[in-house]
Formats: C-alpha cells, structure tokens, sequence
C-alpha cells in the first residue's frame, strides 16, 4: 500500500494520506478526474476514495448513491398514495394505518445520526450498501405482509435501512467530489431528493391505477426489490469506501439519550394530530427539552474523556452549521407541509384520484428538478440565490392564496399550476444550494457527523411543519363534506400562510449566513 502525504490546505492543516488498494505509480496520485502528477490535490479530504476505478469516475459512483436517496425519500410518500387500497385489502383500522405510514418515518428519523457515524467508522460504502440490502429485503416484507402488524414491523426495518443508507450519500458528495464541483453535485442531490418527493404521488397513483398481476397495492413496495438488487451490484463495483480518519468505537450512551430526546420530540409532531393532540403528546414534547439538555451534557463527558462521541457540541456553535441547519429545518417545515395539504385538498376537496393527483403535480416536479440543476451552476452568486428561491415561493404561495380565495367553489386542479410552477422552482433555487451551504465548511473527518444531523433536521422540520398545517388546515375545515370545493380552497389558503411565514422567517436569517461566494472572492 502506497502513501502520499500532501501538502498543507490553505487553513494550514495537514491533510491525511490518501490510502489506495492497489499499486500506485510514486509520481502520480488519482483525483475524480483522472491522475495528476506532483501530489495529492487538496480538495481531496482525509478518508478519501479507496481504488482507482471510482477515483477515476467520482459522478458514476455518486449516481448509484442517489439511486438510494431517491428509493429512501419515495418511500416516504408514496404509501401515503397506496394507504385506502392498504386499508381495504388488510382490513386495518385507522391507527394501524397511522402507524404503517408513520413506522417508516419515526425509524428513519430515530437512526440517521447513528447511521451516519456507523460509516464514519466501518466505512460509507459498507453501511450504504449494508442500509440497501435492509431496504430491499423490507421492501419484500412489505410486499407479502398478510396482515396490517406485519406490514408495520416491515416498516419499521425499512426505515432503519433508509437511515444507514441516506447520511452516506452527503459524505460521498464530500468525500469523492472535489470541492469546485460539490455545488453541481448537492445541485443533482438536491434534484433527486425533490424528484422522489414529488413522484411518490404519481408513482404511486400509476401502480395503484395498473393494479398489476391483480396485487392493488403491493407493487408498490415490490418495485424497490429490482431496483435495489442493481444499485447493490453497481454500488460493489463502482462505490469507493471511505471512514473517518479519526472515528473511533460509537458513543453508545450518547446514541441512547439522543434516540430518547428524539423519539419524545418526533412521535407527538408525527402521531398527535392523528390522536387529537392528547396529553401525551404534550408531556412528550414538554419531557424533550430535558432530554436534549441531558444528551448534551453526555456528550461533553465523552468528549472531555478523549472519546468520540456522536455529536461535537462546537459544531453547533459554529455559525455557519447552526444558521443553516436553523434554515433546513424551516425550508423542510414548508416542503412537507405544502404536500400534505395539497394532496388533501386534490383527492379530498377536488375529487382527483391519487393519479390524477401525480399529474398535477408533474408540473411543479419539473420546475422543481430544473431549478435545481440551474441552482447548482449559479454557486458563484452565494447566498443570493437561496434568496431569489426564498422569495420566489413566497409569491408563488401568495397567488396560490389569492386564487383559491377568488375562485371559491368554482376552483379547479389545473388553476393552480402556474402559481405551482412558481413554488417548485423557488424550492429548487433554496433547498440545493441550502445543502451546499451548510456542509460546504465542514471538515472531512466530521461530514458523516453532520450529514447525519443535517438528515435529521430535515426530517424534524418536516415532521414540525406537517403539525402546524394541521392545526390551521383542519381548523379552517371544520367539518365540511368531502367535495366542498370552497371549503377545502379556503383551508388550503390558510394552510399556506405558514409557508409564507416559514419563506419570510427563511429572508430574514438569510444574511446571517456567511456567503460562500464572499468568501471564495
């Protein structure tokens, strides 16, 4: 095994050695794109890429990795698509489908900061593919389930999967990309992530329409099986493996506490409003705060003692990660939010079926995806561009609401597109170059860290704008009949207020976010 040591990055530290599997020429190192001689590039961090193949083909190696991004994010939409057919087939009451919706999500949720420390020390490429082979084999757990608490444990397993897979592919961006082209690369990432939560409802509406082999809803879990087996196959090929430089065994009272202070905080946003916000969930939320502070105060000890622990405190100090991990959590709170009630309101106010539903959606997927892309070559201009997006979907919101106002019972599904298109590429301009922004600065032998922290804000903002719509969408609904086209335009009005709050609370922390492109000036 050769080893090159490189020069000094600009901060001055010293970068760790690149380790290769295989024979490499003294007078050559291997970047992303292809071999350079006179030493190691230093945007390739500590822990970087094993094997000249992937080395060679850092973009072939990233696409596999979205591959499970994508399946780990339509997972978590598009059973809400196939949730009636799952009712009437298992003959499950209304709790259990609460929970067969929710047991992904709370175990996806619960597990991705472990997951992401877990391939800091065993290696990326062996959890995203060890998360892979979960997912795929739950996948045809929940495809054969004969009865409603077999489905729900599958679930359950499926979003432990998810969560070994997900924190990965940030690192990889990290590890693999060299530093000039990760805005491209969180620019796909950020395409792909969009894509899979906008396609859950077309997805899911074409299987459950096809009803194939006679099996209602069941392909919908059985089409992640093929799709897993290949990104598995490809993944071994072509993936490099990467660690940590410095991770050692995982913080285990740390990964307790913080799975406590999670759950206490995750289940009443995810479960309460199903339940009427009993008291339960108020204690639960109430009990949180403490927990948190206890997981804190875990940490230091672990830290103080030279051990590793799951989270570094400073890093949440460190104000480029806490402002932008404060505006992930808002632009996540209004993604999830938007979604719920514009499904609600397509299926149950407008009469569209889950696929006519997909395709009104098809619009504000496309301008979500091509503002993406377009997002990830406007780097250069910082955080302007997450401004532009922000106040983008704000007008878009705000025609939203004046035109369901002004239409009242006459409103139609396809009225709402041009203001749709409007929101789908505002979210596209703010949340790929959010990425960007918040794990841009990280250091290498901290990024599965912080990816992991990062997809778990993701899913709490999510998780906290979806029970704040409820309390304003239900509220203005009272109980209006399924159908009352006024009605349901009225509450999607209110509802969308929040977004517009969330885009101006988003405006306004935007300037305290350090610009990337000041500082590469």
């Amino acid at each position: 095994m050769t080893q090159t040591t490189p020069p000094s990055d600009p901060t001055g530290r010293h970068a760790a050695p690149l380790r290769q599997d295989g024979p490499v020429r003294q007078d050559a190192t291997l970047r992303p794109d292809g071999p350079v001689r006179q030493g190691l590039p230093p945007d390739l961090p500590p822990g970087g890429p094993r094997g000249p193949r992937s080395a060679t083909a850092p973009w072939r190696a990233l696409a596999i990795v979205l591959a499970g991004a994508f399946m780990a994010v339509l997972d978590t939409f598009i059973v809400l698509v196939a949730a009636p057919a799952i009712q009437a087939d298992l003959h499950s009451s209304a709790a259990d489908v609460q929970l067969i919706l929710a047991g992904y999500q709370l175990s996806y949720a619960l597990a991705l900061i472990t997951g992401a420390r877990l391939g800091d020390r065993f290696g990326r490429k062996r959890l995203f593919m060890t998360g892979m082979a979960l997912f795929t084999l739950s996948s045809v757990g929940c495809a054969l389930a004969p009865g409603s608490g077999s489905l729900i444990a599958a679930r359950v397993v499926q979003g432990l999967g998810a969560a070994a897979m997900f924190p990965q592919v940030f690192a990889v961006i990290q590890v693999l990309i060299p530093a000039a082209r990760r805005p491209k690369a969180f620019g796909v990432l950020g395409a792909v992530i969009g894509m899979a939560t906008m396609s859950g409802q077309l997805v899911g509406g074409l299987l459950i329409a096809a009803d194939l082999f006679g099996l209602s809803w069941r392909p919908v879990f059985w089409v992640n099986v093929p799709v897993g087996l290949v990104t598995l196959l490809l993944a071994g090929r072509f993936v490099p493996e990467s660690r940590a430089p410095d991770a050692r065994r995982l913080d285990l009272p740390g990964a307790v506490v913080l799975t406590v202070a999670l759950t206490l905080l995750v289940v009443p946003l995810v479960e309460g409003r199903a339940y009427g916000w009993p008291l339960w969930a108020w204690l639960g939320l109430a009990a949180s705060v403490p927990a948190f502070a206890a997981f804190g105060l875990v940490e230091r000890r672990v830290e103080a003692r030279g051990g590793a622990p799951l989270v570094r405190l400073r890093l949440l100090r460190e104000r480029p990660f806490a402002v932008g991990m404060a505006l992930v959590v808002l632009t996540y709170a209004g993604i999830n939010s938007l979604f719920l009630v514009l499904s609600l309101t397509l299926q149950d106010g407008l009469g569209k079926d889950a696929l006519g539903a997909g395709l009104v959606y098809t619009p504000f997927a496309v301008a979500f995806f091509a503002a993406s892309l377009v997002a990830g070559r406007l780097a250069r201009f910082g955080r302007r561009v997450l401004l532009l997006g922000a106040l983008t979907g704000a007008l878009g919101f705000l025609g939203t609401i004046a035109l369901t106002l002004n239409a009242g019972a006459t409103l139609t599904a396809w009225e709402l597109v041009p203001t749709l298109l409007l929101v789908g590429a505002g979210n596209g301009l703010l949340v790929t170059p959010l990425l960007n922004a918040v794990l841009g600065t990280i250091r290498p032998g901290e990024v599965g860290m912080a990816s992991g922290v990062l997809s778990t804000g993701q899913q709490i903002g999510g998780a906290v704008g979806v029970a704040l719509v409820g309390i304003l969408y239900y509220g203005t609904l009272g109980g209006a009949a399924h159908h009352d086209t006024g009605a349901y335009g009225h509450a999607l009005a209110a509802a969308l207020v929040l977004n517009v709050v969330l885009a101006a609370a988003i405006s306004a922390l935007l300037p305290l976010l350090p610009d990337a492109a000041a500082r590469r000036a």
